[in-house]
């Protein structure tokens, strides 16, 4: 596993983050979201509705990772997407 798939780890055991869809979504218009994490094999769907969401609240988007690794990485299951929420916890996955 990589060092962002270990960071994101972290930063879901210290509660810097939301997953699943619709939470991710509502995070978006709370203002919370601050970076996405989308998994490469989201469904058409999926990926269009979070991209066009996270383009409205000008929030980037990162579609390196499968849901397989998304998922490992927190331990979690079928995870498609995960909204970080935490500043300090964003600043060391973008290093």
């Amino acid at each position: 596993m990589d060092k962002i798939l270990n960071n994101l780890g972290l930063c879901h055991r210290a509660r810097g983050l939301i997953s699943g869809e619709e939470f991710v979504c509502e995070g978006l218009q709370a203002g919370k979201v601050r970076y996405i994490f989308l998994a490469s094999d989201a469904s058409d769907n999926t990926q269009k509705k979070i991209l066009n969401k996270a383009k409205f609240y000008s929030v980037e988007v990162n579609k390196e990772y499968t849901s397989f690794d998304i998922s490992q990485a927190i331990g979690k299951v079928n995870r498609m997407v995960i909204g970080i929420t935490n500043e300090k916890f964003l600043k060391i996955l973008k290093k």
